[in-house]
């Protein structure tokens, strides 16, 4: 974990609110989180409102880095091998006994913001469920993304174009209200999802593989199998069925 000490708040103190926002970046893929400092700092210009405090590539290492670091927010991937973001809400939310986000003084617990290649309802609706504050996907611009964060962290409510829809229709008609059942796309596995997602856009194999972090042998494994479970033969026929189910 690359955490610095340094940057840790110490129990008991609050941050001024001239201070940047400190940003806690949890995601599997090391090159991503390195992407995502760099355009963040390189977008700052003077004297930077958002800085990047910590990072974790794993539910564990966040859990335990966000503890320490005490950050105003938390940029939080969906899916992880180890439980991924809803179990990060989950642990961080639940925490109890002594700490330091839990000592005398100490601050609010961290704004979750969700940053996820998945524009998929039922990731949107889990993730908001379990606690974040807002959804937006990594097509996002550095710009955008710093403002969203700024948004959070202000007490807004942030998400990527769409997915706001997802979200109300998901909680208006009463609470705790459930995106409808679909027990064809049930069986399909979250990866599974996203490359077909992709794949119904038009991207190729090699492009899918680019976006996911995945090689395309990995790619073509996902699209076998997807094209089993929907019992379809062609990526024209899955790019209908794909539709027909509103996932593009």
């Amino acid at each position: 974990m690359s955490d610095d000490e340094t940057a840790a708040r110490p129990p008991g103190t609050e941050a001024s609110p001239d201070a940047p926002i400190r940003v806690y970046l949890v995601d599997d893929h090391a090159l991503f989180r390195s992407g995502v400092r760099a355009e963040l700092d390189r977008g700052a210009g003077g004297e930077p409102e958002v800085v990047v405090a910590g990072e974790a590539g794993s539910v564990d290492e966040a859990v335990a880095g966000i503890g320490h670091l005490r950050p105003d927010v938390v940029l939080l991937d969906v899916h992880m091998p180890d439980g991924g973001g809803a179990e990060v809400l989950r642990r961080v939310r639940g925490a109890k006994g002594p700490g330091p986000a839990q000592a005398e003084g100490a601050s609010a617990q961290p704004v979750f913001l969700a940053l996820s290649v998945s524009d998929a309802a039922e990731d949107v609706i889990t993730v908001i469920r379990a606690g974040a504050r807002g959804y937006v996907t990594k097509t996002i611009s550095a710009q955008d993304l710093a403002d969203a964060v700024r948004r959070v962290r202000a007490g807004d409510a942030v998400f990527s174009p769409r997915l706001a829809g997802f979200v109300l229709d998901a909680f208006s008609d009463r609470p705790g209200a459930a995106p409808p059942i679909d027990p064809e796309l049930d069986q399909l596995t979250r990866r599974e999802r996203d490359v077909l997602r992709l794949l119904a856009r038009g991207y190729s194999y090699k492009e899918i593989g680019g976006e996911l972090f995945i090689s395309v042998k990995t790619v073509e494994t996902h699209v076998s199998s997807v094209l089993r479970k929907t019992q379809t033969s062609n990526r024209y026929e899955l790019s209908r069925w794909a539709t027909d189910r509103r996932l593009v």
